[in-house]
C-alpha cells in the first residue's frame, strides 16, 4: 500500500495545476504493472498521460520506492469501463447508461444527475399492452453494484 500512496503524492503533484484533471484508480497489479487511470472533466490527453508518466517514473526512479522491475502504465478509463467516483458520474450527465443493481437486476436510461448519495436516471417503461413511457427513477449509491456508460454508434 505504501507504493500506491506515494505513487498518489507524486500524480497529485504533477496535476496540481489542472484542475479539470483526477485520478480515479492506482493499482500494483499482481503481473508487476503499476496502473494509473486518470480522467478529466474534458477528457484527458495523450500528453497529459505522458507528462505524469514521466514524472511518477522519475521520482520513483530518484527514491528507488519499488524494489522489483515494474511496468508503469499511465492511462485514461476505457469506454467500458464503470464509473467509480461521483466526478465521473457527472461528467456523463446526459449519456445513457446501464446500472447493475446489487440485488441482480439492471436498468438503462440517460443519466439525469447524481449528488454523493444518489444518482438518477430517465429510463423507458413499457408495461404489457400500453404504451412505453418515461420515467426518473432515482437508484442509491448503496444499491448500484456497476455503472457504465452506454456507446452509441447512431
Amino acid at each position: 500500500m505504501q507504493i500506491e500512496k506515494r505513487v498518489r503524492e507524486l500524480v497529485e503533484e504533477k496535476i496540481a495545476d489542472r484542475p479539470d484533471l483526477f485520478i480515479v484508480s492506482i493499482t500494483m497489479q499482481k503481473n508487476n504493472t503499476l496502473s494509473i487511470l486518470l480522467d478529466g472533466d474534458n477528457g484527458v490527453s495523450i500528453d497529459d498521460c505522458v507528462s505524469v508518466s514521466r514524472h511518477v517514473g522519475y521520482y520513483l526512479e530518484e527514491e528507488n520506492v519499488i524494489d522489483h522491475a515494474y511496468r508503469l502504465e499511465v492511462s485514461s478509463p476505457g469506454i467500458d469501463s464503470p464509473l467509480l467516483l461521483l466526478r465521473q458520474y457527472i461528467k456523463n450527465t446526459g449519456r445513457e447508461v446501464r446500472v447493475k443493481l446489487t440485488n441482480g437486476d439492471k436498468k438503462e436510461g440517460k443519466l439525469l444527475s447524481a449528488d454523493e448519495s444518489q444518482i438518477v436516471i430517465e429510463e423507458k417503461v413499457k408495461e404489457k399492452g400500453k404504451k412505453a413511457y418515461l420515467q426518473e427513477t432515482a437508484l442509491p449509491f448503496n444499491q448500484i453494484k456497476e455503472t457504465r456508460v452506454l456507446i452509441s454508434f447512431k
